[in-house]
């Protein structure tokens, strides 16, 4: 885990100090409210719908334990007893007094974090894979890579002001668990010829306008990381629209120049500006990566566990769904659910996150990570310690068995906080997630996403969803619209609008008839609802959604 260095540790507390001077002016009306905005914005300030909020930037998803009961004890003594963790891995405190945002600051940076472009038009928090430095599959560890583009990009003279804000993901995995496709840049590490690199793609996104990245460089080697993305903001920031805020994203830039002629832009920068980089970002790249060595995993046997998986059920049912394979064949990764049936997805009280951080000394080394399922993981558990650990998470109402389930769902905020959302989106995933509880066929539905947004902008990653809703305002009235087949995992694909929105109280029966659907039509019970909604198409989904007379309408 990188620790921070001297220069570091001044620059966070130098900007903290500098926000307590502007929040003071603003509460002495040396500031008005515009002028305060930019200001706030940039120590990741925002004003919601019923008060202020923080966002942390918690960098590709890694935490230690005292940075856990640290977000704790902010949660507590500054919120309402609670944090929401985010799909980019994020952490919002949604109800901080502005007065008390500077102690805020300050009791964060004496854990190495901070705020800082969790927002305003700049490159924001690198997001990976919540599995990095642990997972089976890995080509290579992802997160020393997001670090040097961390330590690149904050406060980078040039990119403070972009057009529109900026998102990078990396994937050392062929599963692609960070959505990177999704992404204005994503960054899958490749081996190719005994030399590690990346594929690069650009131009993906969300919101009301959704794409798909389309690759920019099949290979990039990886000493030319830094140079490339320089080339690739720097010819975004030349002509990327500033004349329409809904025009401003890259996708818009790479769709209305062309990927070819993005590409030339591209390259020509990258001609120009690969020679300012002298190898002082490799030798960064080198000493950061020390920092992310694998912890003295303990040789223990998996015996016990085996035991435990033949005779419980509840065990066998918690590691079948929410245990990962590890590098090392007798430790595992171990996905704690923050999706209780009926909870709010992503939510996790302060003796929540006090618990998980005295688990991870016990059990994980010590380390959490926040995935962009918005679910805390533990990266490296000894298999022999998987039942206690099994056994303390129910005791603390933690072991739900639904990583990757229909009631893992992914929402946003929507309208109980966010003052862009014009639907609630919340209660939506609780309804659906308690109404098959109780139809107690989630098991046997198997892998499925469900993603729920309140608004156009998508927070919820409804577009790449295998079922996406989406809430809107129409006429005063929350209406929802459904889409089918969205994926967000190699073969990343937006999801297609099933036909007319339904009511508030219409969307749960509405998932349950697809569900249904599903299960009637799947070629077996091993192919998953995507599978077989790519076998078959829409048509049998919009027929149970609508019916015969209305479909053919």
């Amino acid at each position: 885990m990188y620790k921070y260095s001297d220069f570091d540790e001044a620059f966070v507390r130098a900007r903290t100090a500098q926000f307590r001077a502007q929040v003071e002016r603003r509460l002495s009306g040396a500031l008005t409210e515009d002028e305060f905005r930019p200001l706030r914005l940039m120590n990741g300030v925002y004003l919601q719908l019923h008060a202020y909020m923080l966002r942390v930037a918690i960098p590709y998803g890694t935490l230690s334990s005292a940075q856990m009961r640290q977000l704790a004890l902010i949660a507590e003594r500054w919120d309402k007893g609670y944090g929401h963790f985010t799909t980019r891995q994020n952490i919002q405190f949604n109800w901080p007094k502005l007065t008390e945002i500077p102690d805020i600051l300050d009791a964060l940076a004496d854990v190495q974090m901070h705020a800082i472009q969790t927002s305003g038009n700049t490159i924001r928090n690198v997001t990976t894979d919540a599995f990095a430095g642990a997972a089976a599959d890995e080509v290579a560890d992802p997160r020393p890579y997001a670090e040097l583009i961390r330590q690149w990009s904050t406060d980078h003279a040039e990119f403070q002001f972009l057009p529109r804000k900026f998102k990078i993901a990396i994937t050392g995995s062929p599963e692609d668990r960070a959505a990177i496709r999704a992404h204005d840049v994503g960054l899958q590490l490749i081996e190719r010829d005994g030399e590690i690199g990346f594929r690069v793609f650009v131009g993906g996104g969300l919101g009301r306008t959704p794409m798909v990245a389309p690759e920019l460089r099949d290979f990039l080697p990886a000493a030319d990381l830094l140079p490339y993305l320089e080339a690739i903001v720097s010819a975004y920031n030349l002509i990327g629209r500033r004349d329409n805020k809904y025009k401003a994203r890259i996708k818009i830039t790479v769709f209305e120049t062309g990927i070819e002629a993005f590409r030339a832009a591209v390259e020509g920068e990258f001609a120009r500006v690969r020679p300012l980089f002298s190898g002082v970002d490799q030798a960064a790249l080198a000493e950061i990566a020390t920092h992310f060595a694998p912890p003295a995993f303990a040789p223990t046997a998996p015996d016990h566990f085996e035991q435990t998986r033949a005779v419980d059920p509840l065990f066998r049912a918690w590691a079948e769904t929410n245990l990962t394979a590890h590098r090392e064949a007798n430790h595992a990764i171990v996905t704690v659910s923050l999706k209780e049936h009926g909870a709010t997805p992503g939510d996790a009280s302060a003796q929540q996150m006090r618990l998980l951080a005295d688990l991870a000394d016990r059990y994980g080394y010590g380390e959490l990570r926040i995935s962009h399922m918005q679910n805390v993981v533990l990266p490296h558990v000894a298999k022999a310690d998987l039942p206690a650990l099994h056994a303390e998470l129910m005791r603390a109402g933690l072991a739900t068995a639904n990583a990757g389930l229909l009631s893992d769902i992914i929402a946003c905020p929507g309208m109980d906080y966010c003052a862009l959302a014009t639907a609630r989106s919340i209660p939506i995933a609780q309804k659906i997630a308690l109404q098959f509880k109780a139809l107690g066929y989630e098991r046997e539905v198997g892998k499925l996403n469900i993603k729920v947004s309140g608004c156009i902008n998508a927070c919820g990653h409804h577009h790449i969803g295998h079922i996406g809703i989406l809430g809107l305002d129409r006429a005063g009235v929350e209406n929802y619209q459904i889409t089918l087949g969205g994926d967000a995992g190699p073969e990343t694909a937006i999801g297609e609008r099933a036909g007319p929105g339904f009511a508030y109280d219409e969307v749960v029966p509405a998932v349950e008839r697809l569900l249904r659907a599903y299960l009637a039509h799947r070629a077996s019970p091993a192919e998953t609802f995507i599978e077989t909604y790519r076998r078959l198409g829409p048509a049998p989904f919009k027929e149970a959604l609508y019916g015969e007379a209305r479909n053919a309408a």
